[in-house]
């Protein structure tokens, strides 16, 4: 094997050493955590709640410990079919108690996303599995690398569930430790300090005995860590698709600068949130291609989709976006040359 003569380029300055070792702080409090018998992807999922890691952490901290240190088997695959039944999913796989499931599914738009299957709420993040899209499963059970053939046929199943199949699960899947834990309760808000009441009297001499006493007294106490959200979800979300009926006879090139505009305000109003427009199936990058193609006529329908942290705005914005394919759309051209409207 070549030596990698760059292997160690990240530690040459002192940002990318400071990333590195944060990185590895990280790891090895996960590994605590994990060997307490919780899911990776639940932990995973709080740490992006509150920030305390970028997503492009989340690959390589799966495949450090689930491949590399715990020896889990893993399979991935582009998936046959769409699939959206996540209630009854989660459900059957709950059950499976002599296992322990990770699914890191690569969302066109979110990213790496890593699932607990047991867990509800991350279902809610992917909205739905989409045919042709690549999922990669992970079982195993912590230390234990025995029998294989347990993980081999978990994935299998799963798979299978998550494409509309059925199957019954063996008894080895039920038995176990494995479970689906409840995050812990977020901690109390710390109660402000009463104000104390004005007593008239005759005012006490300071002393210089009192004033550090005094100056203790009048700091306020420290608020309290933000706690993860419950169910250990991602913060990135993408909401459901809408649909945007094109009105006007044709989606012109003046339909097109109007909905660049009303998604420019958008995106400006909410900086880390993502507007994704869907024709046909297919994901558009560039909204002129919409008028380039010359297919998008009266009665068509544009699908939209907001991804992001903290998602709002959406029904303003399909309703402007409605009236930006519609034969109105010249409301939106009237601003002056690189101005970005305040519609939000």
């Amino acid at each position: 094997m070549s030596e990698n003569h760059h292997a160690f380029d990240e530690l040459s300055t002192r940002e990318g050493f400071n990333r590195s070792l944060g990185h590895f702080k990280f790891m090895m409090s996960v590994i605590a955590e994990f060997e307490s018998r919780r899911s990776l992807a639940d932990i995973l999922g709080e740490r992006l709640a509150v920030k305390a890691i970028e997503p492009h952490q989340v690959l390589p901290t799966v495949n450090a410990i689930l491949v590399d240190k715990y020896h889990y088997t893993c399979r991935s695959r582009n998936m046959a079919e769409n699939f959206d039944g996540f209630d009854a999913l989660t459900a059957e796989v709950a059950r499976w108690r002599g296992l322990d499931l990770v699914v890191v599914y690569f969302h066109p738009e979110l990213g790496v996303v890593a699932v607990n299957p047991k867990n509800r709420a991350h279902w809610d993040v992917v909205q739905g599995l989409k045919r042709n899209e690549l999922v990669t499963v992970f079982a195993g059970a912590f230390r234990e690398t025995r029998p294989e053939r347990k993980f081999e046929d978990g994935i299998s199943l799963l798979l299978s569930l998550m494409e509309g199949g059925k199957g019954k699960a063996p008894a080895a899947f039920l038995k176990g430790s494995f479970i689906q834990r409840k995050a812990a309760p977020a901690p109390a808000p710390i109660p402000a300090p009463a104000r104390p009441r004005k007593v008239k009297g005759p005012r006490p001499k300071a002393s210089a005995a009192a004033a550090p006493a005094t100056a203790v007294a009048a700091v306020a106490p420290a608020p309290a860590a933000a706690a993860a959200p419950a169910g250990g979800t991602t913060t990135r979300k993408m909401t459901p698709m809408y649909s945007i009926p094109v009105t006007n006879e044709l989606f012109h090139n003046g339909n097109v600068e109007a909905w660049k505009k009303i998604i420019q305000s958008y995106t400006t109003k909410y900086p880390g949130l993502e507007v994704y427009v869907f024709y046909e199936g297919e994901r558009i990058h560039d909204i002129n291609t919409l008028f380039k193609w010359g297919k998008v006529k009266h009665g068509s329908a544009i699908l939209i989709a907001v991804a992001g942290a903290d998602i709002r705005d959406v029904a303003k914005l399909q309703r402007y976006l409605r009236q930006g394919a519609s034969q109105m759309f010249e409301a939106f051209l009237k601003a002056p040359v690189n101005t970005v409207l305040s519609l939000f």
